[in-house]
């Protein structure tokens, strides 16, 4: 099982997967600030996840900008927290808004689309890496290591 992470800087959204890596579905909504790793890591622990993946959002160009460095720091500190290799960062490119445009098509609006999309972003996200992996055999984006 795994659990995938949509990092913002208001909210963190956080999606799972089934233990067959097949689907992904939205998971919480945390508030990003203090104590976001420890929820994390407490989700990781509650749901034996074995990986969590982290979204890099780097531009259409390729190119990271202020968002993929805070996301770069957050991978870090969670893989400070969990045992070796079990982050990693993934390109979110456009996660949030195909996100937006899913909840937007299902008749989800206002108050309660913002309550819900960071983790139907994380769940993109995750489905995104899922599906990756089992079209090349290769696990998803690149191995975080802690800073410690």
């Amino acid at each position: 099982m795994r659990l995938g992470v949509d990092v913002g800087s208001v909210r963190v959204g956080v999606a799972r997967c089934d233990p067959g890596g097949i689907l992904a579905s939205p998971l919480e909504t945390v508030k990003a600030g203090k104590g976001e790793i420890d929820r994390i890591a407490d989700l990781v622990a509650e749901h034996e996840a074995i990986e969590v993946v982290v979204g890099l959002p780097t531009s259409l160009s390729g190119r990271e900008g202020p968002a993929a460095q805070s996301a770069r720091r957050f991978a870090a500190r969670l893989a400070d927290r969990l045992p070796p290799e079990a982050v990693r960062l993934y390109d979110e490119r456009l996660t949030t808004v195909t996100a937006e445009s899913g909840l937007r098509a299902g008749g989800i609006r206002g108050q309660a689309r913002r309550k819900v999309v960071d983790q139907a972003a994380a769940a993109v996200l995750l489905q995104a890496a899922l599906d990756g992996e089992r079209l090349t055999g290769r696990p998803p984006g690149e191995i975080v290591r802690g800073s410690s």
